[in-house]
């Protein structure tokens, strides 16, 4: 295992905390992406993992960890997020890496790859968002289910979770604490990581900035259900259907190989989403659902990749049983080996 240094990079953008391995500077580049309420923390086994050939980079992304909390611009959908990587492989002279991003930090993977083709040279989705945002859209193309969004944004964040988040809630007396939810949502039952590197990792998500600018974000009422639509500022807003949609992946030129590798009993990325307001209507869970559809988040993907794979790409999709949200934590063994056969292809076909 390779001991990750952590440091923090100044760029024109954002100042950024880095796990880095300056020690490496000539190996190929590897930037791994976190997801929504996390850090880097939770990259850092899969990257002390990586043969010398490779140079593992986990940033925390702006708002998250021990990066500034400079707020987040939702109207640029994930865009806040890509540009400050993309500056901050700029402040490290890497003209091109691998990506690799995990939930959210697949969607902003994404954006880079969208914006960046050619400085690319494989990415990785682990779990990722829909490219059509999360929540409020319907059918494999992501049609809006309303015009404002509605079902998704900072209004459909629990605040008991963003309350025990601000009061460092370390806990499992409540199934909202971030323990609970690490354990209950992140990984599939019973899995259960080593005592030390759970705190670690509940310690992470206390990382998370809260607030209208950050988690979850501020949201508007609208005169459809549930009741609330995105507002222009804060992480879940920048996730909203109305804001982020990377619905034109397979017009990029050139196309780097991806894989996309994900837990087959994930339930935060998933057909039937827990976190998606429409499946939780049609349980029963949240009131008045009007039989708004559940967002198909895994087909919606698939739809995107293949129309990438028929535009000339290359695309792997690997399914990994028994594994949630964070398969790279619950399956490393698996993961790993899929990530090193994406990073070598990239190499090759650079």
């Amino acid at each position: 295992m390779t001991a990750l240094t952590g440091r923090r990079i100044v760029t024109p953008r954002a100042t950024l905390h880095l796990l880095d391995t300056p020690e490496r500077p000539h190996a190929e580049p590897v930037l791994f992406v976190h997801g929504n309420v996390s850090s880097a923390t939770f990259w850092t086994r899969t990257a002390a993992a990586l043969p010398a050939r490779y140079r593992p980079l986990a940033p925390d992304l702006r708002g998250f960890g021990r990066s500034d909390p400079d707020p987040v611009d939702a109207t640029r959908g994930l865009r806040d997020h890509a540009s400050d990587l993309i500056a901050l492989l700029a402040a490290l002279d890497i003209p091109r890496a691998h990506l690799v991003g995990w939930s959210l930090g697949g969607g902003v993977v994404l954006e880079m790859l969208r914006t960046r083709p050619a400085d690319v040279l494989s990415a990785t989705l682990v779990n990722p968002v829909s490219p059509y945002g999360f929540g409020g859209t319907h059918g494999d193309d992501g049609t809006l289910n309303s015009p404002d969004g509605a079902g998704s944004g900072g209004g459909t964040g629990n605040p008991e979770f963003v309350r025990r988040i601000q009061e460092g809630d370390r806990t499992a007396e409540s199934p909202l604490s971030p323990r609970s939810v690490l354990n209950a949502y992140y990984v599939k039952p019973p899995f259960r990581t080593d005592p030390a590197s759970e705190d670690a990792y509940v310690d992470s998500m206390l990382g998370t900035r809260t607030g209208d600018d950050h988690y979850p974000g501020d949201s508007v009422p609208s005169a459809a259900w549930p009741g609330t639509a995105p507002g222009t500022r804060g992480v879940l807003n920048c996730l909203a259907p109305t804001h982020f949609r990377v619905d034109d992946l397979h017009t990029i030129n050139p196309k780097p190989p991806i894989l996309w590798i994900r837990g087959a009993d994930d339930v935060i990325v998933s057909d039937t989403s827990v976190f998606d307001l429409a499946h939780l209507g049609a349980l029963g869970a949240v009131p008045g659902w009007d039989g708004t559809p559940a967002q198909p988040m895994v087909r919606q993907t698939r739809h995107a990749l293949d129309l990438y794979a028929e535009a000339g790409g290359t695309v792997r999709e690997v399914v990994v049983p028994d594994a949630g949200h964070a398969v790279h934590i619950e399956r490393p063994k698996e993961f790993g080996a899929a990530l090193l056969d994406i990073l070598a292809e990239g190499a090759r076909t650079a």
